[in-house]
């Protein structure tokens, strides 16, 4: 009888120690709440994340305007990645997700768990297990959700960098993507960069490069070879974003998006890198490397074109 006692009693503190090293362990985690800035242009930059959304970016101000449109956990300024997981690629069908997942909604919760953060002057570094943008039991455009868990074993490490070089409207937006060692993919989709923007950006320009002009661009949607820039009609306000590492190999005609969803009035652009790979994706670290541009349009193209001079195309 006195084994079968100490036995249970065993039990309940192996128990309570696991819930209580637990706890401890997760008021270890960071918040996620930070904010950095930096001078440019007469105003400042600053780049906020939050709690809410796993550390990923909520709020980017310039000069009086906020260029994002945080609303659930999709809009915002962060990154995802999307795999075929074995069968056909579909959207969103396995989509670990920085910010969070389509059930966080609105709450002021995300099922990613950011695991590190610090900040410095005008710097932000993050690491973050990103949630799958779906549930098990969701679909997408008809697509059931591939992933059996709302928690992935997908790691995201950003570093933030307000300035670059002699361009103060210039953020560099460094993200590694690390592939688990237990899954089998033939087909990557990794979405470095977007950004989500209120409607009233609603001028959609491209940088053609060899020509170095700006022309307008159509509404797509989806993606094309130039980099993009969003800007407002007053040309008060505007981003864009470049990355000397597009095109990926194989996709040579796409990599910059524009989108405009007219009923939740809302805009996007995004930076996208692609991999297949017939033998197996191998699960290591993908980084790549992109430059948001912030400030009234003239700021951005000139901008633009200095980073594309400094830093020509150099696709990995």
């Amino acid at each position: 009888m006195l084994t079968r006692f100490m036995g249970k009693v065993w039990i309940c503190l192996t128990a309570w120690l696991v819930l209580s090293l637990t706890i401890q362990a997760e008021e270890l985690l960071p918040t996620g709440d930070a904010s950095i800035g930096g001078v440019a242009g007469g105003s400042e930059i600053v780049i906020s994340t939050t709690k809410r959304l796993g550390g990923a970016i909520d709020s980017l101000t310039w000069n009086g305007k906020e260029f994002i449109d945080s609303f659930d956990h999709g809009r915002q300024l962060q990154s995802a990645s999307n795999f075929d997981a074995g069968g056909p690629l579909t959207a969103e069908t396995f989509n670990p997700t920085e910010a969070g997942s389509r059930k966080d909604g609105k709450g002021a919760s995300s099922t990613s768990r950011l695991l590190h953060m610090v900040t410095g002057p005008g710097q932000l570094q993050s690491t973050t297990q990103m949630a799958f943008w779906l549930a098990p039991d969701e679909t997408s455009e008809g697509s059931p959700a591939k992933n059996t868990t709302l928690l992935s074993n997908h790691l995201l490490t950003k570093r933030v960098q307000i300035g670059y070089r002699h361009l103060p409207h210039v953020i560099q937006y460094e993200v590694t993507f690390v592939l688990p060692i237990n899954e089998v993919h033939r087909h990557a989709v990794f979405e470095a960069v977007t950004g989500y923007m209120p409607a009233e950006f609603d001028t959609f320009l491209k940088y053609d490069a060899a020509r170095d002009t700006f022309e307008a661009l159509d509404d797509g949607p989806g993606e094309q070879s130039c980099p993009v820039i969003l800007s407002t009609r007053s040309e008060s306000h505007a981003m864009g974003v470049y990355s000397p590492e597009q095109p990926s190999r194989g996709f040579e005609h796409v990599g910059y998006g524009r989108f405009r969803f007219v009923g939740d009035r809302v805009v996007k652009w995004n930076c996208v890198f692609r991999i297949d790979e017939p033998s197996g994706i191998k699960p290591r670290e993908y980084s790549f490397r992109s430059f948001v541009i912030v400030g009234d349009l003239a700021a951005v193209k000139h901008s633009m074109r200095q980073l594309q001079k400094e830093l020509p195309h150099q696709p990995q």
